[in-house]
């Protein structure tokens, strides 16, 4: 194995393809086995390293709908938090996640790409959750950034949830049930059935109705029991009193239609923030989940920006 592989427990090269080579890595990374993935033709290509939503998610099974365009000017870098994906599959994290834990982590992940690929400076873009360990990097470390993309942040996440809340209660007052589950939510969060129940009725808004069966509540708490002590954390998120300057690019990418983390809020945040370049680029046919609704302006959009 290659001395500048020393750091990782393994490597395992897929096919080509037509972009060139996926490359699975297995790091120590805060003490743990963690899953970093990096796809590139050339490695000198500049790193645009992706911080998937969640917590707990991953965004590596479908990464292809939404980077394929991204390969052709970067190296794009995948990374299976802890108790998520692949990293979960090697191996649960030993003890409760916490948001220190997550944001040394990412450090870590940084740090660890940089010297596999022998770049200074990456670019970094965090998704909803992902978004709050970006923000991290730019407030701690923003000398190793080109620039940051922040796609549909977490700026004020416990205003959030009240508008949300909001929102919710009026979209579905002729619904007897929801009206009754919304009721009985806490701001801020008391138990996981507050979250639960926004983000059920949230779903259903979104014509997702499987999250009225028993099984999505079962699973939904199941994920609270490790990632709610988090959450909870984050809710105390509140970018315009905290980070009002930043030291590196950034750019703002926001759905239109998004209510999960509120688009006036991270409008009126980037209004604020001052940086020595920054941009706000809105999605008017997109929610929550741009790379997925629409995934070709999602990709142009950062390659404009560069």
């Amino acid at each position: 194995m290659k001395k500048r592989f020393a750091s990782m427990l393994f490597a395992v090269l897929m096919p080509f393809s037509a972009h060139g080579a996926v490359t699975e890595l297995v790091a120590d990374i805060g003490g743990i086995k963690q899953v970093v993935e990096i796809s590139t033709d050339d490695a000198a290509k500049p790193v645009l390293l992706l911080l998937s939503g969640g917590p707990g998610s991953s965004m590596m099974n479908n990464a292809e709908s939404f980077t394929y365009l991204l390969k052709d000017k970067f190296t794009i870098v995948q990374w299976d938090q802890r108790n998520a994906g692949k990293t979960l599959k090697l191996n649960p994290s030993p003890s409760q996640p916490t948001l220190a834990q997550m944001e040394s982590d990412t450090d870590e992940v940084i740090d660890f790409v940089r010297k596999e690929l022998k770049q200074e400076k990456i670019y970094l873009l965090g998704s909803s959750w992902g978004s709050v360990l970006g923000f991290h990097v730019v407030r701690t470390r923003p000398g190793l950034l080109h620039a940051y993309f922040a796609v549909n942040p977490v700026v004020s996440q416990l205003a959030s949830e009240k508008a949300l809340l909001d929102t919710l209660k009026t979209h579905l007052k002729e619904n007897r049930q929801a009206g009754k589950e919304l009721a009985s939510v806490r701001i801020p969060f008391q138990a996981d059935e507050d979250l639960f129940y926004l983000r059920k009725w949230l779903f259903y808004k979104e014509g997702k109705t499987y999250v009225t069966s028993d099984e999505f509540k079962n699973g939904f708490l199941q994920w609270s029991k490790v990632w709610s002590p988090v959450w909870n954390e984050v809710m105390v998120t509140d970018l315009p009193k905290t980070l009002t300057q930043v030291d590196c690019p950034v750019y703002f990418l926001v759905g239109k239609d998004d209510i999960q983390t509120s688009t006036r809020i991270t409008t009126e945040y980037f209004e604020a923030l001052r940086a020595p370049r920054k941009g706000l680029f809105l999605f008017e046919k997109s929610g929550h989940q741009i790379h997925r609704d629409e995934p070709e302006k999602f990709q142009k959009t950062l390659i404009q920006a560069l």
